[in-house]
């Protein structure tokens, strides 16, 4: 993957923030979608012993993906 560098007018580089930004937001949905559908295969029994309800389940991933930081 290629990096976009921009000149400013004296000469230095700037990287664009906005394209590590949306590299990390990709990413936390991602981690997002993995977690959501690792805890979606869990039967009911299972998630009841871990003390979750099915409901919980957008919730905790959202949790895992962007509060965990």
């Amino acid at each position: 993957m290629s990096t976009l560098v921009l000149k400013k007018s004296n000469g230095s580089p700037v990287t664009t923030d906005w394209l590590q930004g949306l590299k990390s937001r990709f990413q936390s949905y991602r981690v997002y979608r993995h977690t959501l559908s690792e805890l979606s295969v869990l039967s009911d029994r299972e998630l009841a012993d871990l003390g979750l309800h099915r409901s919980m389940l957008k919730r905790i991933a959202y949790q895992a993906a962007y509060e965990a930081s």
